[in-house]
C-alpha cells in the first residue's frame, strides 16, 4: 500500500530539501521552500518481463520536413524557424505586462485563418480576453476561447480527432492537476501540468504554446526541466516603459537558436519591425561624444544599434560601473586593457555604459564599439558620425577578427555610412556592399586611440590603420 510522504521543494528553482529552511541552500532565494505531499512505494526492479522489444532503423534514409503553419507576423516566424511545427510545444517567458498575451492573441487570430485555434486563459476572463481583442482589432478571428485552471477539463476537451490543431495555454503557471495536494504554480504542479500537455500535444499533433511566468533574474519561473522539456524556448525582452519588443529565441529544435524578431508596442498591439536599425538609430545625434554606431549580428540579420558612455568627473574613492544592455564583465575587461596597454585612465572616474533601444548584445564583436565610445567620452571628440565599428578585443590589446563581416558591412552601407572601423585581421570577403565604404583597418588598440584621440599611444604597435575602398 502506498505511504504517504511529503518533501520541501524550492519554488524558484526545484532543489528538494529533507526539512523546511528559510533560505534554499541551491539558488539562494528567501521564502521559497514549500512542503509539498507526495506518493511514495517501495522500490522495485522494472525487469524486462512486459516489455516490448525495440525496432531500431539506420541513420540512412530521408525523413519528410515536419509541415509548418505560419502565423503571418514575419518577425514571430522568423524566431520559430518559419512557423509553428504540428506536435511542437514552444513556451513564451517574459516580464508581466511585456506584450506576451498580446502576441500569442495576434498569432492565434492569424492562425485561424486556416487551422483550429484554441486560446485557453488562466488569468483572465473570457470577457478580459474579448475586450483585448476588440482593442487590437480582432474580436472576429474565429479563435475557440475558454476561461479555466483544470487540466484535467482541458484534456478532456482537446482529446478528441476534431480538436484544435493549435493551443495557447495562459498560462502554465495557473493550471493544476486535481491528483496533487500542492497549489498551483508550484514546481510539481507546473512539471505534471506541462507534461500532461506536452503528451497530447505529440499525441494529436497539436502545437502547444505555453506562457511562463519570469522570476526577478528575468528566468522563467518553475524548474528548469520545464525548458528541457518543451521543443523551443522564447523570450521576451524590453523595458515596460519602452515601445521596443525583443522575442529571442534560446532553444528550438526545429530552427536555429540564436535569431531574433524585433517588435514595437502600439495603441493597435505589436508591430513588426522589418528594419530594426533604422528605428534604433532614429534619435542618434552626430556631434555628441561618448556615442558609437555598432554593427553586429542577431541570427542571421545584420542590425546597427547606437553604443552610449559617459565617463564622469574624477571622484574620491570607489568610482561606480552601470551598464545597460551588455555584459559587466567585459566593460571591465576593455576598461583594464584601455588602461594597461593604452596608458589611459578610467580607475577614478565614473563610467556608465547603454545599448540605446532597449536590445541586449551578448557577442564579444562589440568590444571595439565599446572601446571607442568610452575613448571618445574619456576625450571629449565625438567618434566620426559616418563609421560603424565592431571587433573583438584580447588582453593583449590586439583586435580580433569576427564572423560575418560581409553582412554587417552590407548593412552600414545601405544605411548611408562611408566607413567602417573592423579588425587588421579581417579575411577579405568576395562580393560587394550596397554601394561603397571605406573600411579602416585597426591592428590594436592604440590604432583606435590614435584615430579617434588624434595621439598614438605609447603601447601600441609601429603598424597603423591601413585604409581601402570597398565597392
Amino acid at each position: 500500500m502506498a505511504k504517504r510522504d511529503s518533501r520541501h521543494v524550492c519554488q524558484a528553482c526545484g532543489a528538494v530539501h529533507s526539512r523546511w529552511m528559510g533560505r534554499c541552500e541551491a539558488c539562494g532565494e528567501w521564502n521559497t521552500v514549500v512542503e509539498e505531499a507526495v506518493e511514495s512505494v517501495a522500490p522495485k526492479g522494472v525487469g524486462a518481463k512486459g516489455g516490448r522489444a525495440l525496432v531500431f532503423e539506420t541513420l540512412e534514409g530521408v525523413s519528410a520536413t515536419p509541415p509548418r503553419a505560419t502565423t503571418q507576423i514575419a518577425e514571430f516566424d522568423r524566431v520559430l524557424g518559419g512557423g509553428l511545427v504540428a506536435g511542437a510545444a514552444v513556451l513564451v517567458g517574459g516580464d508581466p505586462g511585456i506584450g506576451k498575451s498580446t502576441l500569442l492573441l495576434q498569432a492565434a487570430a492569424a492562425l485561424s485563418k486556416g487551422k483550429r485555434v484554441a486560446y485557453v486563459s488562466g488569468e483572465e476572463s473570457v470577457d478580459q480576453v474579448r475586450l483585448r481583442a476588440a482593442r487590437l482589432g480582432l474580436a472576429k478571428a474565429r479563435v475557440a476561447l475558454a476561461a479555466t485552471t483544470s487540466l484535467r477539463d482541458v484534456l478532456s476537451s482537446f482529446d478528441a480527432k476534431d480538436g484544435p490543431e493549435i493551443i495557447v495555454i495562459d498560462s502554465i503557471q495557473t493550471m493544476y492537476v486535481d491528483t496533487l495536494d500542492s497549489a498551483p504554480g508550484t514546481v510539481a504542479q507546473v512539471r505534471a501540468c506541462a507534461g500532461e500537455l506536452i503528451r497530447l500535444g505529440k499525441k494529436r499533433g497539436i502545437a502547444v504554446l505555453l506562457v511562463g511566468h519570469v522570476t526577478k533574474e528575468g528566468v522563467i519561473a518553475g524548474p528548469r526541466v520545464l525548458e528541457h522539456m518543451v521543443d523551443t524556448v522564447l523570450y521576451f525582452e524590453g523595458e515596460r516603459g519602452h515601445q521596443f519588443r525583443i522575442l529571442r529565441a534560446v532553444k528550438n529544435r526545429f530552427g536555429p537558436t540564436d535569431e531574433i524578431g524585433v517588435f514595437e508596442m502600439t495603441d493597435g498591439g505589436l508591430a513588426e519591425v522589418p528594419n530594426p536599425s533604422q528605428l534604433f538609430l532614429a534619435d542618434r545625434r552626430d556631434d555628441i561624444s561618448g556615442a558609437a554606431v555598432f554593427a553586429g549580428m542577431e541570427g542571421t540579420r545584420p542590425v546597427l544599434v547606437e553604443i552610449q558612455a559617459l565617463v564622469g568627473p574624477p571622484v574620491q574613492g570607489t568610482a561606480r560601473r552601470a551598464v545597460i544592455g551588455w555584459d559587466s564583465g567585459r566593460l571591465a575587461m576593455v576598461l583594464a586593457v584601455l588602461e594597461t596597454r593604452c596608458g589611459l585612465v578610467f580607475a577614478s572616474h565614473d563610467v556608465y555604459l547603454n545599448v540605446a533601444g532597449g536590445l541586449r548584445i551578448t557577442e564579444p564583436a562589440a568590444d571595439l564599439a565599446v572601446a571607442a565610445a568610452l575613448i571618445s567620452a574619456l576625450t571629449g571628440k565625438p567618434v566620426p558620425a559616418d563609421a560603424v565599428v565592431f571587433g573583438e578585443i584580447g588582453l593583449a590589446g590586439e583586435v580580433r577578427a569576427v564572423s560575418q563581416s560581409e553582412a554587417r558591412l552590407k548593412e552600414a552601407a545601405k544605411l548611408g555610412f562611408a566607413r567602417a572601423l573592423v579588425p587588421a585581421s579581417r579575411r577579405r570577403d568576395r562580393g560587394g556592399g550596397e554601394g561603397s565604404i571605406a573600411v579602416l583597418r585597426i591592428d590594436d588598440l592604440g590604432d583606435l586611440v590614435g584615430r579617434l584621440a588624434g595621439a598614438r599611444s605609447a603601447g601600441s604597435r609601429a603598424a597603423g590603420e591601413r585604409a581601402e575602398t570597398r565597392s
